[in-house]
């Protein structure tokens, strides 16, 4: 059966204007972990600069990495500033409580670099650490407290990038952050409303969270002053001491102390697992589709792998027949999204402990024979997992990774670049705060199931090990070599999805960034086809239905941002669904 388009026009003139309807987001749970949206879709279109760009999630972060590059600032310096002032006006999704994946672009050697700032599991858990009267506890449950609570290392990484690629002193990247903290930021209409919905279960349940983002036993009001002088301190601190005053010190008890002592699901973190934390420089990911070079992060990270097979499994099918909004575009692009998150599943966690090389799960020839089974005219039908290491007796395990993350996309004055993903896991992390910012909950990423049939599960706990994660930092380079595009997202694991898709409408249909990024969201986790609530691509669900899909349309929170060079000019695009801004000269 084949479908004709249905709503070419009015999809992609959606797209490139970026208009909306006012009534994108709506009352969603639909999921546990996708809450309701914080803020309507307001218009937003590409902006032109000429010398350098930053987009992030917020507009003070957005302003913070300016002001960095103004002063001389390469690229990373910009993103340490940025990353600071996240962690006061968007705490809820990422912080120096977390970690992040960046990717660097050596513009003058001509060289990619990636830093893995990814948490890792404290040395005293073992693979049943969520496993309650011998049956894997609820995750819901689980998130709240010290339990979940990784090692931080954002800031490790950042350090670590800044030493290589840094230009200006590290004591001066904070400044911006630390001033606003003591004199007060405005609340923005997201974390306003994240709080308001009150989901975090255990945000009220500690006293240091619930007295800063509850004061008076109110939830913090969009548009009022907030200041943060306990973190105003801990950011002079690291700017003074580097990540030495976060992991080593009073600092390091305090955290050890909160997660250890948490009333809730207390942890097992001890000093040792701060003061010998790592961020680790690891190889790109990297593999061509069409005439560009796709790049991303490798394991602990899924988005290097998952993105690039959903693009080149797609390679050969034409796709830039259809119009993006068709089903016949709908169909090819989930099952192949739906064949590289059963990959995903099954292969994917911390190669430190695998021992699984990612080139086996990129190889053309394997990539092929996977693809063979997307048609246009098949019905839809969960995907099994490949088979790229032969004799490979492991299980597939489950995970949830839920949509509170941050990305950010920069381009210096020298044509250097970061893509940064950056996150504490689920809005508000563990719950827990220390030194005036949130602890991550990055440890419920890994399945809390060790085995299946017997077979162990790559994902599950395991001292040391970080968590597998679906952030996808992404840079894409021409046929000669230069850096084209800087592109990432949040969203928990459908970020591959939104990467992958915004790839598509740039390369396939050619469409610049802020149009592919404004294009109507598609998913599919090997599960069901979800499809963006109050867009035009929402009249699909009966013409999927028919090819065998189980369809939901339901509101899809992207945050991507991302930087295109074209016709020698930088072109930026923020997400109309969140607050990011791109800004530049």
């Amino acid at each position: 059966m084949r479908f004709s388009s249905l709503l070419s026009t009015s999809v992609l003139a959606f797209a490139l204007t970026g208009s909306l309807l006012s009534n994108v987001y709506g009352k969603q749970a639909r999921e546990v972990g996708e809450p309701e949206a914080a803020t309507g879709y307001v218009e937003k279109k590409a902006f032109e600069a000429d010398e350098y760009m930053v987009v992030a999630a917020n507009p003070y972060a957005s302003w913070a990495g300016k002001n960095v590059i103004e002063k001389g600032g390469s690229a990373i310096d910009a993103a340490i500033a940025i990353q600071s002032m996240l962690t006061l006006v968007e705490p809820q999704s990422s912080g120096i409580g977390g970690g992040a994946f960046i990717l660097y672009w050596d513009n003058k050697n001509k060289v990619l670099h990636t830093f893995d700032g990814r948490e890792s599991a404290p040395k005293a858990v073992n693979s049943h650490w969520f496993i309650k009267s011998n049956k894997p506890m609820r995750w819901i449950d689980a998130v709240v407290g010290g339990k979940s609570v990784g090692v931080p290392g954002a800031v490790k990484a950042l350090e670590l990038a800044h030493a290589e690629f840094g230009t200006l002193p590290w004591n001066t990247l904070f400044d911006d952050a630390i001033n606003t903290a003591k004199n007060g930021f405005k609340v923005s209409p997201r974390l306003a409303k994240l709080v308001a919905l009150d989901y975090h279960p255990g945000l009220k349940k500690f006293p240091s969270s619930s007295t800063y983002f509850f004061p008076a036993g109110m939830p913090l009001k969009e548009g009022t002053t907030k200041k943060n002088r306990k973190l105003a301190k801990t950011l002079k601190g690291i700017a003074d001491n580097g990540s030495d005053y976060l992991l080593k010190g009073e600092l390091a008890q305090e955290i050890v102390d909160a997660v250890n002592s948490a009333e809730i699901n207390p942890g097992s973190m001890s000093l040792e697992d701060l003061e010998t934390y790592e961020a680790i420089k690891r190889n790109a990911v990297c593999g061509n589709y069409h005439e560009k070079r796709i790049c991303g992060m490798p394991p602990p990270s899924s988005g290097g792998v998952n993105v690039f097979q959903i693009l080149k499994m797609l390679e050969d099918k034409n796709i830039g027949a259809y119009s993006p909004d068709s089903a016949e575009f709908a169909h090819l692009y989930t099952q192949a999204s739906a064949l590289s998150y059963a990959d995903r599943e099954k292969y994917i966690a911390d190669s430190d402990f695998t021992n699984l090389p990612f080139a086996a799960m990129i190889n053309t020839a394997y990539l092929q024979r996977r693809a063979q089974g997307i048609n246009v005219d098949e019905k839809w039908h969960r995907a099994r997992a490949g088979n790229p290491y032969a004799g490979t007796e492991i299980a597939m395990g489950t995970s949830m990774e839920l949509p509170n993350t941050s990305h950010v996309s920069i381009v210096d004055k020298e044509g250097n670049a970061v893509s940064m993903t950056t996150s504490i896991e689920f809005m508000f992390g563990s719950g827990i705060m220390v030194g005036g910012f949130l602890l991550n909950n990055q440890l419920t990423d890994f399945s809390f199931s060790p085995t299946k049939n017997r077979f162990p599960v790559p994902n599950r706990v395991e001292p040391g090990k970080r968590p597998r994660s679906a952030m996808s930092p992404t840079m894409v380079f021409d046929e000669e070599g230069e850096l084209e595009v800087v592109v990432g997202s949040p969203g928990g694991s459908r970020i591959v999805s939104y990467v992958a898709q915004t790839l598509i409408g740039m390369i396939d249909y050619g469409l610049n960034i802020q149009e592919a990024i404004n294009l109507p969201k598609i998913t599919n986790r090997n599960d069901y086809t979800a499809l963006e609530k109050g867009t035009p691509i929402a009249a699909l669900e009966e013409p999927l239905k028919a090819l065998g899909h189980n369809v939901k349309v339901i509101d899809l929170n992207s945050g991507l941002h991302g930087i295109q060079f074209k016709s020698g000019k930088l072109i930026g695009g923020a997400d109309p669904r969140r607050e990011g801004i791109a800004v530049g000269k």
